[in-house]
Order: C-alpha cells, then structure tokens, then sequence
C-alpha cells in the first residue's frame, strides 16, 4: 500500500536505491517544469511497489516503481496503474494527476511513473475514530459516492475497454482462487474454505454487468481533503480492472463485518453510535446513486470476497511456512486464515 501523504506515516530513508543523477536528469526531460536540485526520500508504505517523495525548491512528487529483481510475469505493473490514474482524471472519480511514465529499466532498474504529491488524511481506522462523531457520517458518505461515481463510468469512453476481461468475472476468480488454494497444499486445508469451494460455483447470482473496479477500496487506499470530507485521490489501483461492481462494493462494504486487527474494519461496533449509518443504510445509498432498487443476494458477495481475502492469506500462509514471506505482517495474515475463512462461510449459510 502506497502512501502518497500521511503525516502518520511519512518519509524518510531510502531503502530501494535510486540512481539520483539518472533520475534528476529523466525528469528534467519528461516532465514539464522539472528543475532541481533533488531530494528524495522513501514513503514507509508502498511495501509491494516501493514508493518515494520527490522534492525540489518549486514542488513535490511522488515516484512508484516496480521492485528491482526478477519478478512474476504481470505483477507489480506499475505502468498499469498509470494508465487507469491517467483515464480516471477529469472524470468524478478523485486520482492523483500522472506526469509522465518510464519503460525504460535503465534509468533507475525498474520501471515506474511520476504524479502529483497530494497532501491530505489518510484514515487506517475505518471507524474514523479522529474525525468527531457528528462528522463520521459524511466521510461515509463521500466513499460511497466515490465508489458510486467510478462504477458509472464508461470504460470505452475513457479508454479502457481493453483493461481486461469483460463479463464472467466470478466464475473466473472464484477458479482462480479455488486452484491457487488447492494446489497449495503446504499451507493446508480448511473445511470452510473447501465448503466454499463446492459451494460458489453454483450459487453465482444470474445477471452480469462490467465495469472499472478498483479491487481494494477502503479508506486507507484513499486521500482525504485535510479538513474536509473529501476524497482527493484514491490510491492503490494495482489490483484494478474490468470486473462486477457489486463484487467491488461488497468488498468495500465488508467493513461491517471486517474484524478490525485484520484489515481496517468495523466488526462487533455498532455504526449507529459511533455516527456511521448501518450496513443496509449504506447498501441502500449506493443503489440509489447506482439506479439499483436493490441488491439481491447480497450475502454471496461478501461470502465471496472473503473466500477471495481467505485464499490471499492462505497464499501467505505457505509463502510464510517456505520462508519466502518478505511483509513483516506475513505472519499475522496467516494466524488470520481461519477467522477469515469462517466469516465467508457465515456469509455463505446465509445464503442457503
């Protein structure tokens, strides 16, 4: 996760090297009114593409890179989410301006692309427990329209017809992960996930839709306006795509029933007097601006999108137990499987 401005997590030293020289004469040529000198430092997140602050004396930026090293064939593609950021602006979703993009590895050994610095809140606490009570409800509600606003937009108009496969989209995750947690068989099997993986196939609700979805939006992948609620910029789109709204929102939405020590959740919280609305409240928020009466089924989304979170962690699991797990909270995600697992198939009984 990437951190483009947070006072909470900031910058600091740089632990995936640059070449500053390469670098400060790359930008003097590719970006309109680039002038150095140059300092950079490296944002404490962005642990899956290093991420880092340029600053000169006239403005700031930041930097995403792929890692240096080998890599898996389509992981960390940088330049991907480039190109979603840079179809996105100007439209109602809020992205940070792309200036420009580099293929070639050998300015700095890795591809990578330069946008606007935005200052602003990032919230890891999905309560927004820093904001007062009476003002919660209002950075609910700006999610809600953000996510809103990027499912009603036109792929083709933007430019992203081809971002990727267009329908079928829980069939094929719903394989893809299923095969990803069978065949590894290191991290061991879980009678709740291999339920779901019985189960979900044949419960896949009739009807398909495709749009632009982000894929891991909740509120610590966006920029919030410094005192207002607002989002700015949302962050993180590597895991963007064509894909099901609904499958993206119920993500979203799964902070109802996310444990909070997991991922940023809202789990044995009332939302009411915390100054949230509740779950159906914002359900019902979304359709409206969505034109949905309603969402049908709305059970098996969730059920899905933990069964999906459950097999990221399974995978997590067995990279930690091969000593390849390089994330120092690899560990805790795994110790996290079996709560995960049990929460889809809750979602899964309440289907049937």
């Amino acid at each position: 996760m990437s951190a483009i401005a947070d006072a909470n997590k900031g910058a600091g030293k740089v632990r995936v090297g640059v070449d500053e020289a390469a670098l400060a004469a790359w930008l003097a040529a590719n970006v309109d009114g680039f002038s150095g000198p140059l300092t950079i430092e490296q944002f404490n997140g962005g642990q899956s593409n290093p991420t880092y602050r340029l600053t000169t004396p006239t403005a700031r930026y930041v930097l995403r890179r792929k890692p240096p090293g080998p890599l898996l064939k389509g992981a960390h593609d940088v330049l991907r989410e480039a190109r979603v950021q840079q179809a996105l602006f100007g439209t109602d979703v809020p992205v940070a301006r792309i200036f420009a993009t580099c293929e070639d590895e050998s300015v700095i050994g890795s591809q990578f692309y330069v946008m606007d610095m935005v200052d602003g809140r990032v919230f890891w606490d999905a309560s927004f427990s820093e904001v007062p009570t009476e003002e919660r409800a209002a950075y609910f509600d700006e999610m809600n329209c953000v996510i809103a606003a990027l499912h009603s937009v036109d792929q083709a108009a933007v430019g992203l017809a081809d971002y990727g496969k267009p329908g079928n989209y829980f069939a094929r995750q719903i394989g893809r992960w299923s095969r990803q947690y069978l065949e590894d068989e290191l991290a061991g099997r879980l009678p709740d996930m291999d339920a779901l993986v019985e189960w979900l196939p044949t419960a896949i609700p009739e009807g398909d839709e495709t749009t632009i979805v982000h894929g891991d939006f909740r509120c610590d992948n966006m920029i919030f306006h410094p005192t207002e609620p607002r989002v700015l910029a949302v962050l993180d789109w590597e895991l963007s795509t064509l894909g099901h709204p609904l499958a993206d929102f119920a993500y979203h939405a799964m902070m109802y029933r996310m444990p909070a020590d997991i991922v940023a959740g809202l789990s044995g919280q009332h939302p009411v007097p915390l100054g949230l609305p509740t779950e159906a409240d914002y359900i019902a928020a979304y359709c409206q601006r969505t034109g949905r009466d309603s969402i049908p089924n709305w059970d098996f989304y969730l059920a899905f999108n933990f069964f999906r979170l459950a097999a990221i962690f399974h995978g997590i699991k067995g990279r930690v137990l091969r000593g390849t797990a390089s994330n120092a909270q690899a560990r805790e995600r795994a110790e996290a499987l079996p709560r995960l697992a049990a929460l889809a198939r809750e979602a899964m009984e309440k289907c049937r």
